[in-house]
């Protein structure tokens, strides 16, 4: 009896185990940018000249300022991204919810990758909103809003690989730099849209790019 009930919660495991990979969607495939389009702000710009694809890894120039976005439209998912610095660290950013047409800064709810920082969360456009412990921040008119990180920073030293992860569940979104919280806010005013990857300052490389679909 205690060896078919071992099998049995094998048999469980497995179909848990196979049915969480199913839910995962590769969102960089390691070979070229397939499901992205790639903007900067510059006219004139070749934008294949600031994002290549080598070794399964995308390669970002950081100049000029710019992002590649998912072709898709996301919500509810939790977003698995690895990135490092290979030159002076600077600024990136990992841009959630985007909307609206492609320009420099576009409307959006960002978790930030600037050097130091990550793992706070600035609130891109008018009247994107989000409430973080129990202050509610709404942006009125500036450009941007940032809410500092939780917590000091988790990030690895320039060259190696970082882990971030970042669920989107309804109005919620909650962040982890190398497997430790950095921020978590509700009753977000975004809670749809493309997924978007910055260059804003120095070169930085992404791969192991992700979701996985919650209900």
């Amino acid at each position: 009896m205690k060896r078919v009930r071992f099998l049995m919660a094998g048999v469980l495991l497995a179909g848990l185990w196979a049915g969480g990979c199913g839910s995962r969607e590769m969102l960089f495939n390691g070979q070229d940018l397939t499901g992205w389009t790639l903007y900067v702000a510059e006219p004139g710009v070749d934008v294949d000249d600031v994002w290549q694809v080598e070794d399964g890894v995308v390669q970002c120039k950081g100049v000029p300022n710019g992002y590649m976005r998912t072709e898709k439209s996301y919500s509810n998912y939790k977003l698995h991204v690895e990135w490092r610095w290979t030159g002076e660290p600077t600024n990136s950013g990992v841009l959630l919810h985007a909307n609206g047409p492609d320009q420099l800064w576009p409307r959006c709810i960002e978790s930030q990758l600037m050097a130091g920082n990550a793992g706070d969360f600035v609130l891109i456009g008018k009247d994107v909103g989000m409430t973080v412990g129990d202050k509610d921040y709404i942006n009125i008119d500036t450009p941007y809003i940032i809410i500092g990180k939780g917590s000091p920073s988790s990030e690895n030293p320039p060259g190696e690989w970082n882990r971030y992860d970042i669920t989107c569940r309804g109005s919620s979104i909650s962040c982890f730099v190398n497997g430790v919280q950095k921020n978590r806010g509700a009753r977000a005013t975004l809670t749809k849209g493309n997924i978007c990857l910055q260059s804003e300052g120095s070169p930085i490389e992404f791969r192991n790019i992700y979701i996985e679909r919650l209900h």
